[in-house]
């Protein structure tokens, strides 16, 4: 009797485990998921957190009403999350581009799942309450609960992104969901009622599930294929971001978690202009920071200056500098710049890794995806400029991708005077990318040794820049904001900005 008893309590337990563990990844996959689709990840999983504990707590609340067949509506409910949470990414996925009203869908889901989740570890500890002392009960609930999400949590980012990638993840864990109960329904199917039932409806769960996950790369690349109406010839999930290569006709385009990043048929201007306004005015030009610019079109720029002897380039996502190192078509963009032996890569955090750096650059060329979140928002603040400028020579230039100053000023303008508050000499300018619009651009000298206007260099072969700086630097009124605040780190006001800015056109 108490070893039944134990394996009782241990299988329960067990449950207990993988129940935090899949409920926190569908949790993480729903977070995650809203951040490709929808932008801004901290405000997505902010809402997400929130949505899903507060339907935890709805969940908790009605598991008093559960009296009969306890150990029975459990196995059920165990069926109904793995279902729910297991195809969630699969039908977010689908229904993305078919419906108006995605973000109630989303959240439902997140409901819906927290809702089930929340039902579970009550209902289990009034089946346990009879026979486990209350005290050993709630500790051992709670401690099986919190290592579950321990789990789930070092798992997520490390390993089942990277290796299964969003859709494959919720699948997999669906899987795990339904087979414990498969495995309660046969271990403990004296203490079950009409266990036949319930084993035909978890083994036909596992097996949808299971079908689904096989075909689920096809589906991905339906989806996907609606999502960007292009022809999609490259996919990867990095812990970091989304990446998908896109072809149609003689005109590729790399997408990050949705949003377009360049477009071959036009990034030459955007780089252009990136790079060339600040080697031209530069006292020297022999090393080169890059921050960002992992697709390395950038240092292709910077290396037709045979004066560069050395370019760092920081980019946070090993998976992005890999693949433009080793894709063909990719190599070919950026004259397989990467992999040029003046061009040392570092993929790191690169706001940390300016403050430890003890190495002086002539050159800053900041490259960083526009400010949609607080954890980009940091990489244009007051103090970060404050750090280039420990890591630059006197007399260095340095330059900053700074959005659209036609349909986000505020943001534009809000960049710039932050860089104001750092460096003697600052400017700015735009210039119109067809992919993307007009584009703007802040550039600033360490120093006063010279001007904008200067010309100490140039590189042959340009298409688009002709080292006219004054013809890049006009601003007609609907570009110019002047009501902005300097943005730092305990306000983070660029990030509002942006977010109102943009969110204005979606």
């Amino acid at each position: 009797m108490g070893k039944k008893f134990f394996r009782f309590e241990f299988l329960l337990l067990f449950a207990v485990f993988i129940i935090a563990t899949c409920g926190l990844i569908y949790e993480l996959v729903a977070g995650t998921l809203a951040s490709y689709l929808l932008g801004d990840s901290v405000k997505q999983f902010s809402f997400i957190i929130g949505v899903y504990l507060f339907s935890m707590g709805i969940g908790s609340f009605f598991s008093k009403f559960f009296h009969k067949n306890l150990l029975n509506t459990f196995v059920e409910i165990e069926i109904l999350v793995g279902l729910i949470g297991g195809l969630s990414s699969v039908v977010l996925f689908l229904l993305f581009e078919s419906v108006g009203s995605f973000q109630f869908i989303l959240y439902l889901f997140v409901f819906v799942t927290g809702f089930l989740v929340g039902l579970e570890i009550p209902l289990l500890m009034n089946i346990l309450k009879d026979r486990v002392e209350f005290k050993d009960l709630v500790s051992n609930v709670f401690t099986f609960d919190y290592i579950g999400a321990l789990l789930a949590s070092i798992l997520f980012p490390l390993v089942l992104v990277p290796k299964l990638g969003i859709m494959g993840t919720s699948l997999f864990f669906g899987m795990i969901n339904v087979s414990i109960a498969i495995a309660l329904c046969f271990l403990l199917k004296s203490e079950l009622k009409k266990v036949s039932l319930l084993k035909a409806k978890a083994v036909f769960s596992f097996l949808l599930l299971l079908a689904v996950f096989i075909f689920s790369d096809k589906i991905l690349s339906y989806s996907e294929g609606k999502l960007y109406g292009e022809n999609i010839i490259y996919t990867n999930s990095t812990p970091y971001q989304r990446i998908v290569l896109t072809h149609n006709k003689s005109d590729y385009r790399l997408y990050l978690n949705n949003n377009l990043q360049f477009s071959s048929a036009d990034e030459y201007r955007y780089h252009e202009a990136l790079v060339h306004p600040v080697m031209s005015i530069a006292k020297n030009v022999k090393s080169v920071l890059v921050l960002g610019g992992g697709d390395g079109l950038a240092v292709r720029e910077i290396l037709k200056y045979k004066d560069v002897q050395k370019i760092t380039l920081v980019d946070l996502d090993a998976g992005m500098t890999k693949l433009f190192k080793t894709n063909t078509v990719l190599t070919n963009f950026n004259k397989n710049s990467l992999n040029n032996a003046k061009v040392t890569v570092i993929n790191t955090d690169a706001y940390i890794w300016a403050k430890s750096c003890k190495e002086k650059f002539d050159v800053a060329i900041i490259d960083f995806p526009d400010p949609s979140n607080y954890s980009l928002g940091k990489l244009y603040s007051l103090n970060f400029y404050q750090t280039i400028k420990t890591i630059l020579k006197p007399d260095a230039a340095v330059v900053i991708q700074t959005t659209s100053p036609y349909f986000a000023p505020k943001s534009f303008w809000c960049i710039n005077k932050t860089v104001m508050q750092v460096f003697p000499q600052v400017d700015a300018y735009h210039a119109y990318v067809p992919s993307f619009g007009e584009w703007g651009y802040t550039i600033a000298i360490n120093g006063f040794g010279t001007t904008f206007n200067e010309v100490n260099r140039k590189a042959s072969g340009l298409k688009f820049y002709n080292y006219q700086f004054d013809r890049f630097n006009y601003f007609t009124t609907d570009m110019v904001s002047n009501q902005v605040e300097i943005n730092r780190l305990d306000n983070q006001i660029l990030v509002r900005y942006f977010d109102e800015e943009w969110g204005k056109l979606q």
